[in-house]
């Protein structure tokens, strides 16, 4: 597993050759790019772990938990509301 920021896919969006996501990253809806991933198919609800953009692994909440975990282990304090994720 590489240290990346996890996301929640809210949807994937028309056009851009089917490689763009709508994606929850700490309640705020990014555009990731889900193109290094050809094999993989993505719906709401599935998770992601981002780095600079692009989608570089899916995941599920256990690995979405583990990598906040490494991101806090680095100094970056989870947010009250965050226990959700």
């Amino acid at each position: 597993m590489c240290l990346g920021i996890p996301g929640r896919v809210v949807r994937m969006l028309d056009g851009y050759g089917d490689q763009l996501a709508l994606v929850d990253v700490a309640g705020e809806h990014r555009k990731i790019n889900v193109g290094m991933l050809p094999d993989d198919v993505f719906e709401p609800g599935d998770w992601i772990i981002i780095h600079m953009g692009f989608a570089v692994e899916k995941t599920d909440a256990a690995g979405a938990q583990s990598a906040l975990a490494g991101l806090e282990l680095m100094g970056r304090p989870r947010e009250p509301d965050d226990q959700s994720r």
